[in-house]
């Protein structure tokens, strides 16, 4: 009898701790929070972040007006006129030759481009847009400086779904190693946040850009005897050159002694190392952008130099 009341003793305690357990996940289901913890020094958004995040502004202008225009043929002066804030309009950009799968993706990057203006504009606010050549001269410079001699014909972005790809191979990933540069420069949450949100976004379509392009790494560019590796050879070593900070920019295809963990040729995601992506300053940037090698001499996409306090403050020294 004794052992039968213990028994029935356990199993009472045990499921009134059974209960106390469910109430307690209900109370505590009832006060979830959903808001960010913010760290101790609680500043939403510093001056400092706003030039780093403006600068960004430039890159985001540059990406959003190609891929607008090479997918629909037109740019923000049609899909948002306000987020130009009075800039020119570009220079030479038009409607690109490309296949559904391709006009689709680059469809999704513009309006993702156009989003991130918006961001900014929310956080930091935009300048006017700066003055852009999306000509296809200035990409078929480009692509002599990368080959070393003159294409012939020489290439154009726009005539077809390879070539665009190649083209847009040129920009986003500017966009990404900046977003890693500032990123330990910024102070405010809400700087911080909306930076890793664009990082995110922009590693992706650089990442589909890459992949893209491996998908055709031995395929020869019509009319080149040149293949897509090695066409993003050429624009990755340029960039190089023309930043003139090392290697931090590589093609799809590399020797193992630069693959990931020294072991593989395919190069997808490019990054260092410790395959962590890599960084740039505003200064290596504007070097590649301006098809100069130098932060105080505008050129190639931006033929008047970019906007806002720090492109401004390398033009004015």
């Amino acid at each position: 009898m004794m052992a039968i009341l213990a028994t029935s003793s356990s199993f009472l305690i045990a499921f009134m701790i059974l209960m106390s357990s469910e109430l307690i996940l209900q109370i505590s289901a009832t006060n979830l929070t959903c808001d960010p913890i913010y760290p101790p020094i609680k500043v939403p958004v510093s001056a400092t972040d706003v030039e780093l995040l403006q600068f960004a502004v430039n890159l985001e202008f540059l990406e959003a007006e190609f891929f607008l225009w090479g997918a629909l043929g037109y740019g923000l002066d049609k899909v948002a006129p306000e987020l130009p804030n009075g800039g020119p309009s570009p220079i030479g950009a038009q409607k690109a030759n490309l296949d559904n799968l391709t006009r689709n993706i680059v469809t999704m990057f513009a309006y993702e481009e156009v989003g991130h203006l918006r961001a900014l504009n929310l956080t930091v606010g935009l300048f006017p847009r700066p003055l852009l050549n999306l000509s296809s001269a200035n990409f078929a410079k480009i692509f002599d400086e990368a080959s070393g001699y003159s294409l012939v014909p020489p290439f154009d972005p726009y005539d077809d779904s390879l070539k665009y790809l190649l083209a847009s191979y040129v920009i986003p990933y500017m966009g990404l190693v900046g977003y890693v540069g500032a990123n330990p420069l910024l102070i405010g949450y809400d700087s911080k946040a909306l930076l890793a949100g664009l990082l995110g976004v922009e590693s992706g379509q650089d990442a589909v850009i890459r992949t893209y392009l491996y998908e055709r790494a031995e395929e020869k560019v019509a009319p080149y005897n040149i293949t897509v590796a090695e066409f993003t050879t050429r624009i990755s070593e340029l960039r190089n050159r023309l930043a003139g900070c090392g290697i931090k920019d590589k093609g799809i295809i590399v020797p193992p002694q630069l693959g990931a963990e020294n072991r593989t040729e395919t190069n997808v995601l490019s990054a260092n190392s410790y395959s962590v992506s890599y960084s740039r300053t505003p200064a290596e940037i504007l070097r590649v952008v301006y098809g100069t090698g130098d932060e105080r001499t505008p050129g190639g996409f931006y033929p008047d130099g970019g906007n806002g306090k720090i492109a401004k403050g390398y033009l004015n020294t």
